[in-house]
């Protein structure tokens, strides 16, 4: 079977990558080969740039009128969510997906774990929603939760930290 690519279908191919999560793609024909790779999403490198590129922002914008003043700085209007550093001898929960973080099995329901709480491996954690699915998140180990970051129905990104646990 010949596969063969024209000029709108490479274009719409590497529009449909670049919009989705897929790292890596490779594909070979005959007469070609493409491979895409990009940079996986690194948390910490990316909130040393987040904050250093917003302060470099505030800082030229400062030096400038702006013909509007009333109209925000794109680097205010959303700052990332990132976990303050913890402590050495806690262990980071973080997230395997992009999706939604819920603490219950339900709304109204009692939430799976609580600050304090002793959990075992295999013991639901939490809940992320992604496109429509809820996935059971489980402990890893035997831990007390210490933290838990994020608020429930609070979108998260993947490698966001969720909780900090003690290892038991």
């Amino acid at each position: 079977m010949t596969m063969k690519l024209d000029h709108e279908d490479l274009n719409r191919l590497i529009e449909k990558i670049s919009t989705s999560d897929i790292q890596e793609f490779s594909l070979e024909g005959e007469d070609f080969k493409l491979e895409i790779k990009r940079n996986i999403f690194d948390q910490k490198q990316s909130a040393t740039n987040l904050i250093s590129n917003n302060t470099f922002d505030k800082q030229v914008n400062s030096n400038q009128q702006s013909k509007n003043d009333n109209v925000p700085l794109a680097s205010e209007l959303e700052e990332p969510q990132i976990a303050p550093p913890g402590r050495s001898d806690l262990t980071e929960i973080t997230s395997p997906m992009v999706g939604t973080f819920y603490r219950a099995a339900a709304p109204g329901e009692e939430p799976f774990v609580e600050v304090g709480n002793n959990v075992k491996v295999g013991q639901t954690i939490c809940i992320l929603e992604a496109m429509k699915l809820m996935n059971e998140i489980e402990s890893e180990f035997n831990a007390e939760i210490v933290e838990i970051l994020v608020e429930n129905g609070t979108p998260v990104e993947f490698g966001q930290v969720l909780m900090r646990v003690k290892q038991s």
